[in-house]
């Protein structure tokens, strides 16, 4: 065989093979970054109505009261589903601190109730305003 064709042969083998690790490497690592950009997760920022609610034992002992006078009303005492008594006894404290705080995104089966702290302050402040 001719050294020339040797030679050529040669080169097509080595362009070959940088094709193919040129290839692999934009798959690896070409490819890789400009699909996390598309596929990156942003935080989601949970945004509600905030109220101030300060853990007094006045503040507690307000919301126990209200909270055990409604558990023991007759529309909320007859739901056995936990998720759906608590809704009752939320709505029976404060309907207008419950439509405010929970309507537009209802507590779910599991989740951890963020907003209660707001909803207390909102029941006191409201509480409060009907006491003057």
């Amino acid at each position: 065989m001719p050294e020339e064709s040797v030679n050529s042969t040669r080169e097509f083998r080595c362009h070959k093979l940088r094709t193919k690790l040129i290839l692999i490497y934009l798959i690896i690592f070409g490819f890789r970054s400009a699909n996390s950009e598309m596929y990156e997760t942003k935080p989601v920022v949970f945004q509600f109505p905030e109220y101030h609610y300060k853990e007094t034992s006045k503040n507690e002992l307000t919301w126990r009261e209200a909270e055990s006078n409604c558990e023991i009303t007759n529309e909320c005492e007859q739901i056995l589903e936990s998720l759906q008594k608590l809704e009752c006894i939320r709505k029976c404290i404060s309907p207008s601190c419950y439509h405010e705080i929970y309507a537009f995104d209802e507590l779910e089966r599991g989740e951890i109730d963020v907003r209660l702290n707001s909803f207390k302050g909102c029941f006191i402040q409201e509480n409060a305003s009907h006491l003057n």
